[in-house]
């Protein structure tokens, strides 16, 4: 991309990002540099991407924002919401697509090269059907992906009807805002997030056409079948990576539920919400004294037995006068909702895109007959 196009749309992008308060100070570091690693491919694609996902990203997230922060918590004692992106959560959702894109432009670069010391005859380097670069369906993927998880998160907390976490085998209703929790509305608001990419990706994807044929790194001109084939196979792409960053956030990333309002509480920028490690069901604290009190019954010391392990003695005695007055206040406020404490947020985001995009090229890879390996051939 020419640096004078670029440069003034990063400046803009960063201001923007300033004044809406979009990101944190080291967001802003981080999307400034991402917007360069996508601005030194020699297409305007990449960058074009980068803002439409920025833009369209920040755009979602500002519907009913007062609404949506009142249907969760934060993990800070204040209501939910999103708010400012830190750069863990830019670089997980694009630092994929700046090694593809960074990678797309050395292999343009050593042909150009090969061009200049007569290795290769003059043409022009055109997207071909059939034989395009897959690192380019990797980049676009990427997007296509992230952008339907931004939509459908942002979006299908608004459904009317209740989530249901899709590992769950009965499909139970689950609080808004539980990872794993789809609506039927989340799942169109993610197919429109990837269609949005996928049309953006058509108009400024470098198209071969009658001039490019017969070129080197050219190819015939695209029918409309083809465009049409590969618009849908990247709009389901990036929806179906919708579906998968719900599985994995529904298996991997715990969610925690409030106990008095019953709300999710989310943690801020997408770390991980901290549980009484003796109330959560997964930890080993709870396992050891679960341990105990099943053992003290097997010993027939009874009920009573059970409650002094528990407790240290029975809160219940009213003869026992080192009974705190509170003690019927000593329950549990966040209660793991589902899901195991493996990945947080941001680990989540990185991995679905990570596999969408490379499930995308190896898909066209074998539709096309090209090989996955030649995504690191010049």
């Amino acid at each position: 991309m020419k640096a004078i196009i670029a440069a003034p749309a990063t400046l803009a992008l960063v201001y923007r990002a300033y004044s809406h308060n979009s990101l944190t100070p080291l967001g802003i570091v981080a999307a400034a540099l991402t917007a360069t690693a996508h601005a030194v491919h020699p297409w305007n694609l990449p960058f074009i991407l980068l803002c439409v996902f920025f833009l369209a990203g920040t755009r979602v997230t500002k519907v009913k924002k007062d609404v949506k922060a009142s249907l969760t918590l934060s993990s800070q004692g204040s209501s939910g919401g999103e708010g400012p992106r830190t750069h863990v959560q830019v670089l997980a959702n694009s630092f994929v697509a700046s090694a593809l894109t960074l990678l797309h432009a050395y292999q343009l670069h050593l042909r150009r090269d090969a061009i200049a010391k007569g290795a290769l005859p003059e043409g022009s380097f055109c997207f071909s059907w059939g034989k395009g670069d897959l690192l380019v369906i990797g980049i676009i993927a990427n997007y296509a992906a992230v952008a339907a998880d931004t939509f459908s998160s942002e979006l299908g907390i608004l459904a009317k009807s209740e989530p249901r976490l899709i590992t769950s085998l009965s499909l139970r209703k689950v609080p808004r805002g539980t990872n794993g929790g789809v609506t039927l509305w989340g799942l169109v608001a993610g197919f429109l997030g990837s269609m949005v990419i996928v049309t953006a990706s058509l108009a400024f994807l470098p198209l071969c056409s009658d001039a490019s044929a017969g070129q080197v790194g050219g190819g015939p001109a695209w029918t409309v079948g083809q465009k049409v084939t590969l618009a849908w196979g990247l709009t389901i792409c990036g929806a179906l990576g919708s579906l998968l960053d719900s599985f994995l956030g529904g298996i991997f990333q715990r969610s925690v539920r409030d106990a008095r309002s019953g709300k999710i509480v989310e943690g801020d920028g997408g770390v991980r919400v901290l549980v009484s490690t003796e109330t959560n069901p997964l930890s080993q604290e709870y396992f050891k004294k679960t341990t105990e009190v099943k053992s003290t019954v097997l010993k027939g010391e009874g009920k009573a037995a059970v409650e002094k392990t528990e407790s240290g003695g029975n809160p219940y005695d009213p003869t026992n006068k080192h009974r705190s007055s509170h003690f019927g206040d000593h329950k549990p406020t966040r209660i793991v909702e589902s899901g195991f404490d493996w990945l947080d947020n941001n680990d989540v985001n990185f991995l679905m895109a990570l596999t969408m995009s490379i499930s995308a090229m190896a898909g066209a890879g074998w539709y096309w007959g090209i090989p996955l390996s030649s995504i690191l051939q010049a």
